[in-house]
């Protein structure tokens, strides 16, 4: 069945994305084709030459985000004030593989996980100006919280339940009392703005750097519009210190979002915790995130 087919499934291998180019994009089939790293869960992202890159849903529950970035990134890029994906090209079903798929150019960086940052607390007042810009940009008709987004830019409220099975699980290594306080701090707050556009997975493989500075932002799978909650999630995940207080600082969002924020980091964090238990180095980082979210009194949790 093709609806519960997986990228391992498919086996979306350099060889398939190959034989995709040759039947439908001759002009570029000929060009070097390598997988980057590091890879993303919603797709399998192949560097194209120099300038290209090809990327395929690794299931089916992620194909809406493929027309989705085709209709609202190139909008999205000319308002923003750093570079993002500009898709080029819509590739179809095709060689085994089941759906649509897309080519982009090219945005050269590293990734903020490997790159060395000259300044976070720099670092942090460029990513705050570049959220700031995506949330000014007219959002009227833009597409609200849903699959396409894994909900994110909804209310915390559809994860609740998920949060506290996992508060459960984990209480011989949580503070359970303090986590569900700061959750349900979190759960009594809405938006109650007009919606915003949100980017969905702000994190550190999806911010690009060069020469120590962010350069571009990449991966807008989950982008929407809705609550902007949800793209904080950073301030606790690598933000620590100054430069946590620069990004919330030139951001400038009220008390009630960042306590909607920290029960989003919070509960990804605990879903990751229950699942990456086992692996030391795994459980320190994430125990290190609740705890830095536990600490931080904004919100007045």
């Amino acid at each position: 069945m093709v609806a519960k087919m997986h990228a391992e499934e498919i086996a979306i291998m350099p060889a398939l994305v190959r034989r995709l180019l040759v039947a439908q994009f001759p002009q570029w089939a000929e060009l070097p084709l390598t997988p980057a790293e590091p890879q993303g869960w919603d797709n399998r992202t192949f560097r194209l030459g120099t300038d290209l890159c090809v990327r395929l849903p690794s299931a089916i529950g992620y194909t809406p985000q493929i027309e989705k970035e085709h209709r609202w990134l190139p909008y999205l890029a000319s308002r923003l004030p750093l570079p993002i994906p500009t898709p080029i090209a819509l590739g179809q079903p095709g060689e085994g593989y089941p759906w649509r798929w897309s080519i982009y150019r090219w945005l050269a960086g590293e990734t903020s996980a490997a790159a060395r940052i000259a300044d976070r607390v720099a670092f942090a007042q460029d990513l705050a100006l570049f959220l700031a810009g995506l949330q000014s940009i007219r959002a009227s008709t833009g597409p609200q919280p849903g699959p396409h987004s894994a909900y994110r830019g909804g209310p915390l409220a559809f994860y609740e339940a998920e949060a506290r099975r996992a508060i459960v699980a984990l209480q011989d290594l949580i503070d359970a009392e303090s986590v569900t306080r700061v959750l349900d701090a979190a759960l009594a707050t809405r938006w109650g703005h007009p919606p915003v556009w949100f980017h969905g997975d702000v994190a550190v493989n999806n911010l690009l750097v060069r020469a120590g500075r962010l350069c571009a932002v990449i991966d807008f799978g989950c982008a929407g519009v809705g609550d902007p909650a949800c793209d904080l999630v950073i301030a606790w995940t690598f933000f620590e210190g100054e430069s946590r207080a620069a990004f919330r600082a030139t951001l400038q969002r009220d008390d009630a979002t960042w306590a909607r924020a920290r029960g989003w980091a919070l509960w990804k964090a605990l879903i990751m915790l229950v699942n990456d238990r086992g692996d030391p180095h795994k459980s320190a980082e994430l125990g290190r995130i609740i705890g830095a979210i536990l600490a931080d009194r904004v919100g007045n949790a």
